[in-house]
């Protein structure tokens, strides 16, 4: 435990951080799932628009630190060459 002042507002620091970290990285997962979702039903406009949302948050999160920005790069281009496979199977 610590015991210093800076130290016990560096562990309330961090435990902020913490949380927001783990919301934004459920809401991509969320997000995520939805897009994937809309790809099993087939529907393309679905899609595109949740792929949108996802993509614009994914690079938001990274812009803020809690994602690297070449694991968002990875998620978006991995999202992007799923829907592109749909759009060329129908």
């Amino acid at each position: 435990m610590a015991n210093h002042k800076s130290a016990l507002k560096r562990m309330r620091q961090n435990q902020k951080r913490r949380l927001r970290n783990r919301i934004r990285k459920t809401r991509i997962k969320n997000l995520i799932r939805a897009f994937e979702e809309s790809l099993k039903a087939k529907d393309l406009n679905a899609a595109e628009e949740k792929l949108k949302a996802a993509q614009k948050f994914i690079d938001k999160t990274a812009s803020k630190g809690t994602l690297h920005w070449k694991t968002a790069a990875r998620k978006i281009s991995r999202l992007y060459k799923k829907l592109n496979n749909l759009k060329k199977a129908s």
